[in-house]
């Protein structure tokens, strides 16, 4: 994890994937106390397809609309 007050993360704002790329974190500082800290971001997941499940699951008998209709009319 690599220290950087504020004049040199700007100064190094240019060379900042680089650093993120050989250090991992960055923690940027004022007057020596921590401010922020920098992390490369995660990579994204794709989006699971849900077909398999879908397909696993049973048909109903009547349409959802029917359902509810049938469950409104008990009111």
């Amino acid at each position: 994890m690599k220290q950087l007050n504020i004049r040199e993360a700007r100064q190094s704002l240019s060379s900042l994937e680089r650093i993120l790329a050989e250090e991992g974190e960055i923690t940027i500082t004022r007057r020596g106390e921590p401010i922020a800290r920098v992390v490369p971001v995660a990579p994204t997941g794709k989006i699971p397809s849900h077909q398999s499940l879908r397909q696993k699951m049973t048909r109903l008998e009547k349409g959802s609309e029917a359902l509810i209709r049938a469950e409104r009319d008990l009111r």
